[in-house]
């Protein structure tokens, strides 16, 4: 498909995320939550939806929502209820689900998301409207055994111990245009809720799921197309693909003459294409009716000042402090902020004495990197403290030990912690900042290498770089980098 075909067309996509609360027990009843139980060991008749049971609302589960519809500057109904959504299906024992329809907790929200260019890193922002956010019970979970694949399988075997975990719904707006933006609203709502706390938002374990839906239309024209949608996305860049097939898909059916019917699509990974799984359904199909066996809920107002004053700051503003307060770069305090541990251990640096730009480096470079090459470690699991990375840049910002040194003792730092100075003066890695010793070496390095010297003094002042890490090679790292610097200068600059 050409790229001017593709902008005669626009895309139109909202997103539909279940985020899956971090409670101790189940929405309902007080079902254990742990999801490394066996099967069908964390159950009981509510959650099994036995004849004559009665549910309980979990607070904690209101409290999260309000967390939340706080966060996006939502709307908090002061009066809510619950309704059954009326489905059928193996892994759902009520053939029922608890859920929310007319009267949600949280509507008419807003999310700022931020978008980075590839190639200059530059940083735009746009802001997404939410229309809604409501509590439901999740579902059970069908184990189709004998292939990974349901056409496959030989037989299904259902665990309920999922059945009852408590979710958010959280639906946006029509105001997403790509699939990059889609990707980024959910990562920003994958923050939103580690930093209030509510849950660990991992994609890849279901504990976050987003289902798109997505119609194209004309440039110009304001009815929207037909909506299509997309499920078994499992992570963000799969979120962007997905998309950015189902664009290009729609558009050349149009283009051909053919019928975009409202459907759900499954996105196949493997294939890195969507198939249809069935017609989708409409709301009346559910028959959704109030829940009989649970009260409406009233919030008032001094639970809502109590849930505010609980709020931490929050991923935007954080970013937005670090760039007004710290003097970064949109992309650097976007980096930091991406998760709220990394942005806790780097501001803990800065209380410890560092410079803000070179702390930011050592977190953003150094660090990032180990922790990205072991996955299963976290920036709370390593052996440096923030303290003891704010000493690390001092010793070099004072010249007490090159940079060179710094990073060579940085793996050791990372596993063993410790004191950066009482191991530098342990193994004997004080910076030589002896003028006379440095000339000394200078003057050697000079004279075991005369052509180099001469293609210098002929213009090739690149060669410069050369003659520091010889000096460097020498002193084992060892040179005080900023007078070995000036006393090279001279040295190679006098005829």
């Amino acid at each position: 498909m050409t790229t001017a075909t593709q902008t005669k067309y626009e895309a139109i996509i909202g997103l539909e995320t279940h985020c899956q609360l971090n409670t101790n027990t189940k929405i309902f009843c007080h079902c254990s939550t742990n999801f490394d139980s066996p099967p069908n060991t964390n159950v009981c008749p509510v959650c099994l939806g036995h004849p004559g049971v009665l549910p309980v609302l979990n607070e904690e589960v209101l409290n999260s929502a309000i967390k939340v519809g706080l966060a996006i500057q939502g709307k908090i109904a002061r009066y809510s209820k619950f309704d059954r959504k009326q489905y059928f299906y193996p892994d759902l024992p009520k053939n029922y689900q608890i859920s929310q329809y007319d009267l949600p907790i949280v509507e008419h929200g807003k999310l700022e998301i931020e978008l980075v260019d590839s190639k200059t890193k530059e940083v735009s922002k746009k802001t997404i409207g939410i229309t809604r956010l409501h509590m439901e019970e999740d579902a059970g979970k069908l184990v189709h055994a004998g292939s990974d694949r349901l056409a496959g399988s030989t037989h299904s075997l259902i665990d309920f111990n999922r059945t009852g975990v408590p979710l958010l719904e959280i639906v946006s707006e029509p105001d997403l245009r790509s699939g990059q933006e889609a990707a980024e609203y959910a990562q920003e709502l994958r923050r939103l809720v580690r930093y209030l706390g509510i849950s660990d938002g991992n994609m890849q374990e279901g504990s976050l799921r987003c289902d798109v839906n997505i119609s194209v239309r004309p440039v110009g024209q304001k009815e929207f197309g037909v909506k299509v949608e997309i499920k078994n996305m499992n992570s963000f860049s799969a979120i962007q693909k997905a998309i950015e097939y189902e664009i290009e898909r729609q558009i050349e059916a149009i283009g051909n003459g053919e019928a975009i019917i409202q459907e759900t699509r499954l996105w196949e990974e493997s294939k890195q294409h969507t198939i249809s799984m069935r017609v989708k359904e409409g709301s009346s199909d559910y028959r959704y009716f109030p829940e009989p066996d649970l009260p409406p809920l009233e919030v008032s107002e001094a639970q809502l000042k109590a849930i505010q004053k609980l709020l931490p700051e929050l991923p935007a503003q954080k970013r937005s402090r670090y760039e007004a307060k710290f003097g970064l770069s949109a992309y650097d305090a976007r980096v930091l902020t991406d998760d709220r541990d990394v942005a806790l251990y780097f501001e803990a640096v800065i209380t410890g004495g560092a410079s803000i730009k070179a702390a930011a480096n050592w977190v953003t470079q150094d660090i990032a990197a180990y922790l990205n090459s072991n996955p299963e470690v976290t920036i709370n699991d390593i052996a440096l403290k923030p303290e003891n990375l704010a000493e690390l840049i001092t010793l070099i910002e004072n010249g007490t030990i090159s940079g060179k040194i710094a990073k060579d003792l940085l793996p050791e730092l990372l596993v063993k912690g410790g004191s950066p100075k009482e191991i530098v003066e342990s193994k004997g890695l004080i910076a030589i900042s002896n003028p006379d010793e440095l000339a000394e070496i200078i003057d050697k390095i000079i004279a075991d290498n005369p052509d180099k010297l001469e293609q210098f003094r002929a213009g090739k002042t690149k060669l410069q770089g050369f003659f520091v890490g010889q000096i460097m090679k020498e002193t084992g790292g060892k040179a005080d980098p900023k007078l070995a610097n000036k006393i090279l200068n001279e040295k190679l600059n006098n005829n």
